[in-house]
């Protein structure tokens, strides 16, 4: 599948919430896998700047990411992150227009 679509993106929460958050954020991960096309979507801690949340996602296709972005299992993520004390989010799409390996 090519990719079209990059995504990378930020979330900060307190660092002692971290933990909380890991379940939740566990539950976006795989559902999204699972139920929305996307070719990958990472997500990882940033080891030295805690409490920071980083995402990196590939869509083959802006109708794949404007369908997760609606998704049913948005909402609820979205309510735990703000239970969590979500501090920060930035996200920015790129159009891929080619690639290669480096």
């Amino acid at each position: 599948m090519q990719v079209r679509v990059a995504v990378f993106g930020i979330l900060r929460f307190p660092p002692e919430r971290i933990a909380e958050v890991l379940p939740h954020l566990r539950t976006l991960v795989e559902t999204t896998y699972r139920d929305d096309g996307c070719i990958a979507y990472d997500v990882a801690e940033d080891p030295f700047d805690p409490g920071l949340i980083r995402f990196s996602e590939l869509w083959p296709d802006d109708e794949t990411l404007t369908r997760h972005l609606q998704a049913p299992h948005l909402a609820p993520w979205r309510a735990a992150a703000r239970s969590c004390g979500l501090l920060a989010r930035k996200f920015t799409a790129y159009h891929v227009t080619g690639s290669r390996e480096i």
